[in-house]
Formats: structure tokens, sequence, C-alpha cells
């Protein structure tokens, strides 16, 4: 089949997808990508030949590039003749859907998220949730990756419902993200000047409201005083980051807290961490989650969508409310003091991150693949 990957921005294909499409590729198919090139395209899609195709995708579902991003993806999908678009992200996602609208092609959208949730603020709703419920009429099957998700696509009432789908993320690299000795782990400490000693916690996130860094740096400076070796590892840019480097001088933690910027050596970074963190307030399936697992690392997560699908509290981490800067301080403290806790999150999340593998994913996907394509 000739099948087209649509994502508002280059970025997602590039951090997630690749993968999934050097599987299809393998069967047989032949795949194109259309998004707004923020981020340098992958050099791999190249070697894949892919054929690449530039759409002005804005992430503002308001704006009006949006219309252009329209007439643009509609001229792809008359000009190429795809047989299925695999849709991704949420604009870029209906755009492409409402192009899709009288052509003879199959329509599937993963959804990372949807941006309407429980809890979620009534502006969201008033904009995403109308979108998703009238795209649905022109979808013909939606992957999800947790369970509100999964149970909020049944709602939406798309051309099959038995075409509704939860997989377990976007699948991840269990030979890249692993426990290390302790011999690593004090080697990666000293390459990064940081002792034995620290009690290092880490948050690998964009520096955003979203996953409002604020709480966790405020719980740094109500635990420094008995984890006085604490150094916390933000990794990440965005448009917080100076929001975030006047909180921590105004709290005197400049030499608590240290912001890495973007970083491609998280898994040596969370190799080196005690605890990892997320005191996120809106998740689909997080990644920095998944990964901290993988490498070992007990973690500490708001509950929020995402979040509680990853983590168990008491069984693989902590999990705390979404605006509970107390339990957030409390919870690091717990851990900090019972290092035979530590080491039991540690052991359960390596046994439960096996079903989010790379493989394991993919071979979801083939299912879903087999499916969708059965018709052609």
């Amino acid at each position: 089949m000739k099948i087209l990957y649509v994502t508002t921005i280059s970025d997602t294909v590039n951090s997630f997808l690749i993968p999934h499409i050097r599987f299809l590729i393998k069967m047989g198919h032949e795949v194109g990508v259309a998004f707004n090139i923020i981020q340098e395209v992958d050099r791999e899609l190249t070697e894949l030949r892919c054929t690449i195709h530039q759409v002005d995708f804005q992430r503002n579902p308001l704006s009006k590039d949006n219309v252009r991003a329209y007439r643009e993806i509609k001229n792809i999908l008359l000009e190429e003749g795809y047989e299925l678009v695999h849709v991704h992200t949420p604009v870029a996602s209906f755009i492409t859907r409402l192009a899709c609208r009288g052509l003879n092609v199959k329509v599937l959208y993963t959804a990372h998220g949807f941006h309407f949730f429980n809890g979620a603020p009534k502006r969201n709703w008033m904009i995403y949730y109308p979108l998703e419920k009238l795209a649905a009429k022109w979808t013909d099957g939606v992957i999800t990756m947790n369970d509100e998700d999964y149970h909020a696509a049944k709602r939406l009432k798309i051309r099959s419902e038995a075409s509704i789908y939860k997989i377990h993320g976007v699948g991840l690299d269990l030979a890249k993200f692993s426990p290390k000795t302790a011999e690593e782990k004090a080697d990666l400490r000293e390459k990064h000047h940081f002792s034995k000693d620290d009690f290092i916690v880490i948050y690998v996130a964009e520096l955003c409201y979203r996953k409002q860094q604020d709480l966790l740096i405020k719980a740094v400076s109500m635990v420094k005083e008995e984890v006085v070796n604490i150094k916390l590892l933000l990794a990440g840019d965005g448009d917080m980051l100076q929001a975030y480097q006047k909180q921590v001088t105004e709290l005197r933690l400049e030499e608590n807290v240290f912001f890495l910027g973007y970083r491609d050596d998280i898994d040596q970074l969370l190799t080196m961490s005690d605890v990892a963190i997320s005191t996120s307030r809106q998740e689909g399936l997080p990644v920095n989650v998944m990964e901290a697992m993988a490498t070992g690392i007990p973690l500490i997560v708001t509950d929020c969508r995402g979040n509680r699908d990853l983590v168990k509290d008491g069984e693989n981490g902590i999990v705390i409310g979404i605006n509970d800067v107390n339990g957030c301080a409390q919870a690091i403290l717990d851990l900090y003091r019972a290092e035979e806790l530590r080491q039991q999150f540690s052991d359960n999340s390596r046994s439960l991150i096996q079903q989010y593998s790379l493989e394991n994913v993919i071979k979801d996907m083939k299912v879903v693949y087999s499916k969708q394509t059965s018709s052609y």
C-alpha cells in the first residue's frame, strides 16, 4: 500500500515514529510523511526513501495559516494517490481528516493524548472536543495509549466502533534504557561532576506550564534542610526557563537545581540519578516516565492520565496530587530515607515496562494495520 504519515511538526516523527515507518517499509509498503519542518528531518527518512511533504500546519488550531495547510494536504492527497493516511497530533489530524472527506482513502488516527480530559480547562473542551467529535465521522480507526482516552474514543462514534484500539505507547528501546552497574553509575557521576553521595532527582520535560516544574522546585526547597546533598536535574528547554531560573534564585537553590537544556544523553542522565519525577498537569503516555522505568529508577508522579497508567502507587513509585507540593516533598523524603523501598520500586518498574517495549508495540501495530488494510 501507499501510506502517508501526517503530524503537525517534524519533531514528532523524528522523536517517536521512525521505527513504525521502518516496520511498514520492511513489510513492503511505500511510506510518505507530511508535516511542518520545524526540526531538521531525520536522515533515516531519506535513507528509507520516504517522500517528504512540507505542509504549513500550525499548533494553534485557530491560526489562519492552517487554511493554507488544508489546501496543501488536500493537493498532496489528490496528486499522490495515498491509500491509507495515518494522522497524529490534534491540529494536523483534524485538517487532514477534513481533507480526506469524499476520497477513497482509509484514515487511521493515533491520539497521543486528547486535549480534552478529566480536569482539563473549559477552553480545551470547547475547542478540541467538538473538533474530535466531528472528525470521528471521517475516521476509520483510532489508536489510544491510556485508559481514559480509550473510553473517550468510544464515545466519539467513529465509522466503526470495533476499530478503537489501545496500545502500549510508541514503543521503547529497552536496549538503550536499562539498569547499569554501581560502577557505571559512579563513573557517570564523576564525568558530570556530581558526587557519589549526592541524591540526584531528575525531571526530563519541556520547561512549561503543563509540566509544572515550579512545584518540584518548591518541593526541593522544602526538603533541602534534611536532604542537604539533593541535586535536581531539569533536562529540557521551554518558555518557562527564565521564570523557573528566577524561582531558583529567590529560593536560594543555585547549588541544588541545574538547568541542562536539551540533551541527547538522557539514558546517561537517568543512569546516574536516584529518583525520577513527573509533576505534569497533563500527559498522554509519557515517554520520560517509561524511560525512567526501563532504567530502573523509582518514580514520583502526579495523578494525571498517562502517569497513573504507568506508575502504580506503592508498587513502582509514589503517586501524588497534581498540585500537591507537600505530597511531592514528602515523597522525596520517603524515598531518600528508604533505599530498600527504592530498590523494590526499581525491580517492579523493570517488570512492568516490558509490555511497552518497541518490539511489543510493533506487534500491536501489525495487528492494527492488518485490520485496517484487509479491504485492499
